[in-house]
């Protein structure tokens, strides 16, 4: 995040590179970063004859050179911008000899989504003597709660650690995703408020007393019942609540309990920091552990193993996924 800010930061202030090669998993920076380029480099009268957007499927390496190669219009620069730059990987070498020397009136942003460029070769080697490389890394599970709250912060607002939880479990680590379900809550939500789980359950649709984080808490507790009627209801709504997902984190969960089993510092600090959770969800842990001793985990994880195999159909064709689930939670609390 810090790298992206740099960026802005130094495209606001016109120090500008000719070519921006923005690669890596993560989509949701490489947007950004485009996007601000094709809003901010050149006023809306010189975007007309001095800014173009191709798109990977569509082009060549050579139709990219040839138009990266005119002269700006009554302008200081034009901007090429292409994206889906993936579509071009086969070929996409083919623009070292361009890159050796580009034009410097022109800002060539490359979309390269998904992928990477191989950092062994020449193409990657020029790049970063002439231009921008950028790598959008997936953020771990366990890091994306904390760029809610950064976003959030940047706004003017301020969230819950359970909604956090809450929209990371039902929307994983696509920060995209993430992004647009928060862009919708502060459309509906004044600045200053704090997003509960209260607000994520009525704008966005996430029960905030049936889902994996809930789940997870009761089987910690040992509530059977409040365990067995949140698998009943996941087994009502098998679409919105895949077995699969529930099993892998179920699996993190027990996966970590047995890490804290084996921590000699047991503080929270410590905790937070060995099992990379916030500082919020350490107690859930120690009660967890009380409840579920080492070997007991041990006996669970292996179970989910099991039943990981049967959630994708191995072994289990004819039982549905509710009877499956209900009969894992069965084997946990037993």
């Amino acid at each position: 995040m810090d790298e992206v800010k740099q960026l802005v930061t130094d495209i606001k202030n016109k120090n500008l590179k000719p070519i921006y090669f923005l690669m890596g998993e993560e989509a949701y920076y490489i947007d950004k970063i485009s996007d601000f380029i094709e809003d901010n480099v050149l006023t809306e009268d010189e975007r007309g004859f001095n800014q173009m957007v191709l798109y990977g499927r569509d082009v060549s390496v050579d139709d990219i050179v040839s138009n990266a190669k005119r002269y700006p219009m009554m302008a200081e620069y034009q901007v090429v911008i292409v994206k889906e730059a993936q579509d071009l990987s086969r070929s996409i070498e083919k623009l070292v000899d361009y890159t050796k020397q580009p034009q410097p009136s022109t800002i060539l942003v490359m979309n390269y989504k998904y992928k990477t460029i191989d950092k062994r070769k020449s193409l990657y080697k020029e790049l970063k003597k002439t231009g921008v490389v950028y790598e959008s890394k997936k953020l771990y599970e366990n890091q994306v709660a904390d760029w809610i709250r950064r976003v959030l912060s940047g706004q003017e607002y301020t969230i819950a650690p359970k909604a956090a939880q809450m929209l990371v479990e039902f929307l994983g680590t696509d920060l995209s995703k993430i992004n647009n379900e928060l862009e919708k809550l502060q459309i509906i939500l004044p600045k200053g408020t704090q997003i509960s789980p209260e607000h994520i359950e009525e704008n966005i649709g996430i029960s905030k007393d049936y889902n994996n984080f809930e789940l997870r808490k009761a089987i910690g507790e040992r509530n059977v019942l409040k365990a067995h009627q949140i698998v009943n209801y996941f087994a009502e709504n098998p679409k919105d609540n895949p077995m699969v997902v529930t099993v892998s984190l179920l699996f993190n969960f027990f996966s970590q309990l047995l890490h804290f089993h084996g921590l000699n510092d047991k503080s929270p600090r410590s905790v937070a920091s060995a099992l990379k959770i916030n500082p919020y969800f350490v107690n859930e842990y120690i009660e967890a552990a009380r409840n579920f001793p080492m070997k007991k985990v041990s006996s669970v994880v292996a179970t989910l193993r099991d039943f990981d195999v049967k959630s994708k159909g191995v072994g289990a064709n004819a039982v549905p996924q509710g009877d499956l689930l209900k009969e894992l939670i069965v084997k946990i609390m037993n």
